[in-house]
């Protein structure tokens, strides 16, 4: 069997699973499906540039995907006038006193001669600095907290398009981790990894307290949609005319159709990034980024900036799981930062790359359109599997009991021996890179 061949029937063999899914439960279910597995997909080229590409261990995956998901927010939540009056430009104003604080620290470090006065005012600009920003910020985050809290009591966003929100959280993942990495990126893999990991939580921790910025715990709820609501299509006598000719009743038709605008925006964005990735792997610069990856000291050796092209690929793959995460709240219609927990963000999004084929970004989608598919189908699939098995028990049984409530761990199960078969008779990946 060729090469091509065999990784046409990997990815038929993915499509032929949602397809029963389709026809064994239901439609919307296979959608939502393939929806997930799109969306896992951008995730995972974007954490197999930073990996397969440059050999960064990036374990902060979750973070990235969170500021996308607030871009959506501060991008196409309406504009809120009274909070912005009340204290939005004081917040503002808070901010850049912090940054400044920040800036004149540094320009004190990199300027003044080593020595106790160089500490002496490095401490004093940095405790003044905190002191004034406090004074500023506190009063005005009470200020537009107190404006209707229990529908909004954040400073809102833009007003604009939900589609630019897509960009604009690639861009605020792209911003976060060029700060992160011009700190972060001399340190060894592991110490990177603890880094990232770390870093990823002070987002999430900031986006659940900060109540200002986009409500915390409370959550964003009724965020803009790039596609019709279902509502409408049921109120729409055309479109109810059509799913009629269709043997279809309105509302079936409705969630159908709502989820395929979702399948087509989505793909467009997958094949987009998917072909620029490809570019990039082919070009000198992504051969390049390979040879650092294989031998750092090689090629340093060689005038290569290590340090400078780590930070280039750093900032891209958080860029795509900014996209990725802008596109996940967009699908879920709502901000809940409480749902971003590192086994779903860090954890299946590498085990979805490493499955696929590190390196190889075909590998990156088939591995996310299966690992996605099992995660959503073996916890079902478990529940029937140990009701089969213990179909002869008797009721009330704690034999009974305990294996149809250890269903529910199932998922984790089957992660682990998927990952470790894959590693042992295909250590490289289902699609190995080149």
């Amino acid at each position: 069997m060729t090469e091509t061949v065999k990784n046409t029937a990997l990815f038929l063999g993915v499509a032929a699973l949602v397809v029963i899914t389709g026809f064994m439960q239901s439609w919307n279910s296979a959608i939502l499906i393939v929806n997930m597995g799109l969306i896992s997909a951008i995730m995972a080229i974007g954490v197999n540039l930073q990996w397969g590409f440059a050999g960064l261990f990036n374990v902060g995956i979750m973070g990235f995907v969170a500021l996308g998901g607030l871009a959506v927010v501060l991008v196409s939540e309406p504009i809120s006038p009274e909070a912005w009056s009340a204290g939005g430009w004081g917040i503002v104003l808070a901010l850049l006193l912090g940054a400044a604080t920040v800036f004149a620290a540094v320009m004190a470090t990199k300027r003044m001669p080593k020595g106790r006065s160089r500490t002496l005012t490095i401490l004093v600009v940095l405790i003044a600095g905190f002191v004034i920003y406090r004074a500023v910020f506190d009063p005005n985050v009470m200020a537009v907290e107190a404006i209707n809290p229990a529908a909004a009591g954040n400073i809102g966003g833009l007003g604009l398009p939900v589609l630019l929100a897509w960009p604009a959280g690639g861009l605020l993942a792209a911003g976060a981790a060029w700060l992160i990495g011009k700190t972060a990126l001399g340190l060894r893999s592991d110490y990177l990894a603890i880094a990232t990991l770390g870093i990823a939580e002070i987002i999430i921790a900031v986006m659940k307290n900060e109540d200002w910025l986009a409500r915390g715990v409370k959550n964003v709820i009724g965020l803009p949609r790039p596609v019709p609501y279902e509502i409408d299509l049921q109120n729409d006598p055309g479109f109810v005319e059509s799913a009629a000719s269709l043997g279809l009743d309105p509302v079936t038709a409705s969630t159908l159709y709502v989820k395929l605008g979702y399948s087509v925006l989505f793909t467009v964005v997958l094949l987009a990034l998917l072909w620029m990735a490809q570019m990039a792997l082919k070009s000198p610069w992504g051969r390049m980024m390979r040879a650092i990856r294989d031998n750092e000291v090689a090629a340093e050796a060689m005038g290569k900036d290590v340090t400078r092209r780590h930070l280039q690929v750093f900032v891209l793959g958080s860029a795509v799981c900014g996209i990725a995460g802008a596109m996940m709240t967009t699908l879920d219609g709502q901000l809940t930062p409480g749902t971003y927990q590192p086994l779903r963000f860090t954890f299946l999004i590498w085990v979805m790359v490493i499955v696929g084929g590190s390196g190889n970004n075909f590998g990156a989608v088939l591995g996310a359109m299966l690992i996605w598919f099992l995660w959503v189908q073996v916890e079902p699939l478990g529940l029937w599997l140990m009701n089969v098995i213990t179909f002869g028990l008797p009721e009330g049984s704690a034999l009974k009991s305990h294996l149809i409530d250890s269903a529910a761990h199932m998922r984790l199960l089957t992660m682990g021996i998927i990952l470790l078969l894959v590693l042992r008779f295909s250590p490289r990946g289902l699609i190995p890179e080149k």
